[in-house]
């Protein structure tokens, strides 16, 4: 069984104290401001630290793989995280979605796969669960590889009402990999997936064409 972070870290939540929490703005996102303190490795507690922590939720990744054609597909549309850093705000990356309440990470995985590409998932392996930026955002994200039928793939897909307009690229493996290698990948998300496959790449592909 896989170890967690949680089997060599020394404290865990416990040694956290909360001593104030307020939420100073709350909109399409939220931002919650703490004071606290925690126990410290040589000894005794901090001092107490003031921090605001960006309320994202949680989210599921997923690669869609059709092990067939060996092709993976990838989304392309903006974004203005991407817009306000400086960088190329038409990102590529893999489909992606926030886990509701009452939602599984699975069950996201399922309706993102179709919802972004039009390609019904088959099977899911988790390639991993981590947090996107714990300095200052709750996020947690759980990334798949969905096996998928790449025909089924549209060419254009995303929700208008949800501000979605997203481009649907068919993507060979092996030109998938030389994409990682020079660079064309600027999330983390899509660089952790893509690195995922190439180390696991037979095997995913030996399994799931039996």
């Amino acid at each position: 069984m896989a170890k967690s972070n949680s089997d060599y870290a020394e404290f865990n939540k416990d040694d956290v104290e909360v001593i104030d929490k307020t939420t100073p703005f709350k909109k399409y996102f939220q931002v919650d401001e703490y004071t606290l303190r925690h126990k410290k490795h040589e000894g005794g507690w901090s001092q107490p630290i003031n921090r605001e922590i960006f309320e994202r939720g949680h989210a599921s990744g997923m690669l869609p793989y059709d092990p067939v054609a060996d092709v993976i597909i990838l989304v392309e549309q903006f974004r203005p995280g991407s817009f306000a850093a400086g960088y190329n705000p038409w990102l590529l990356e893999v489909p992606a979605g926030i886990i509701e309440e009452g939602q599984t990470p699975e069950d996201v995985a399922i309706r993102e796969t179709h919802e972004e590409t039009g390609c019904t998932a088959k099977r899911l392996e988790l390639i991993a669960d981590y947090l996107v930026s714990p300095g200052g955002s709750t996020e947690s994200l759980h990334l798949y590889c969905v096996e998928v039928d790449s025909t089924e793939a549209l060419e254009f897909a995303g929700l208008e009402h949800e501000g979605e307009h997203i481009r649907v690229l068919k993507v060979p493996v092996a030109e998938a990999f030389d994409m990682l290698e020079n660079g064309y990948m600027h999330n983390s998300t899509g660089i952790i997936a893509l690195q995922w496959l190439k180390m696991n790449h037979k095997d995913i592909r030996d399994k799931w064409c039996k």
